[in-house]
């Protein structure tokens, strides 16, 4: 059985996407801080922002999950083949 090749993650690219989140979510709270406007405006943005970004990490796990899944069945259809590909006998006659 081959094994797919995976794919890996440096810390580098680990570190830059933690930094990115936390820049992009600090810069958008600054932004609403001194937004010119009421508070209730501010909240009501506040919120629409807390639920983009929750709504996008639940994303990012359902798409994980889904490519988790395909992978394991795909490893599973992958056995299946090789054992019956390993018990196959070209060369057997069954008697009839």
């Amino acid at each position: 059985m081959t094994k797919p090749i995976q794919p890996t993650q440096t810390t580098a690219y680990y570190v830059q996407a933690i930094l990115s989140f936390g820049v992009s979510v600090s810069s958008v709270v600054l932004a609403l801080v001194y937004l010119p406007a009421s508070g209730w405006i501010r909240a009501f943005l506040a919120l629409g922002v807390l639920y983009v970004i929750t709504s996008t990490i639940t994303l990012s796990k359902v798409i994980r999950d889904r490519q988790e899944m395909s992978g394991v069945s795909t490893r599973v259809d992958q056995a299946r083949l090789d054992k019956l590909l390993a018990e196959h006998d070209p060369f057997r006659v069954d008697a009839s």
